[in-house]
């Protein structure tokens, strides 16, 4: 079975209002993260050894292997976004009850917590990802990971939520303002309660 891009989970408009453009939207999932799928599916197709397996295998059996370097970062890819589009919402940025519980015990309060994940996602140099993630230990902790890798790959715990912070997500709506887009995520578009939902099945 070849893997496909899975549709969004909201229409193309429905962050316009909230700093994510349709522009921004179309171009990134239907552009670049279609892009991703197209080549891993052609990656899989001329190698047995990727046949049948999921796509956390794949990533986990690619990962560190040089020869294998363009299919982990498509696969990387690939699984970090679907976990993106879920991590966004129309009604983001209010955080639920146990998650905030949560979030205060690990980290001392919300706020310390965002300071952890803006400093993670700005200071990520060139493209990558920053990460909410539940560890081993059952702490949350913030991670961030560069280019195409993910805590699948490291295993640093299971993923709340992730931001993408490769140029192409923020530049038509933030320029080369990385805090902003960040900040703005934080506060009115990250989804929490999928984040809730993620810790719930940990």
């Amino acid at each position: 079975m070849a893997f496909e891009l899975p549709p969004l989970p909201y229409a193309y408009n429905a962050l316009a209002g909230r700093g994510m453009c349709q522009e921004t939207l179309e171009l990134h999932h239907d552009k670049h993260h279609q892009a991703y799928v197209t080549a891993l599916n052609g990656f899989v197709e001329k190698n047995e050894a990727l046949q049948g397996k999921s796509l956390e295998d794949i990533i986990k059996h690619s990962h560190g292997n040089a020869e294998m370097a363009p299919v982990f970062n498509n696969a990387g890819q690939h699984w970090n976004h679907i976990v993106f589009w879920q991590a966004l919402s129309p009604t983001g940025g209010a955080i639920p009850g146990s998650l905030e519980s949560k979030i205060t015990e690990d980290f001392g309060s919300v706020e310390k917590f965002k300071e952890a994940f803006k400093t993670a996602a700005t200071t990520q140099f060139g493209s990558g990802w920053a990460w909410l993630v539940a560890g081993s230990d059952g702490k949350l902790k913030v991670t961030k990971s560069p280019n195409g890798s993910n805590p699948v790959a490291t295993g640093e715990g299971k993923v709340l939520l992730g931001l993408d912070v490769w140029e192409h997500s923020y530049y038509i709506d933030f320029r080369n303002r990385r805090p902003d887009y960040v900040t703005n995520f934080l506060d009115k578009i990250a989804n929490y309660e999928f984040a809730e939902a993620q810790l719930k099945a940990a």
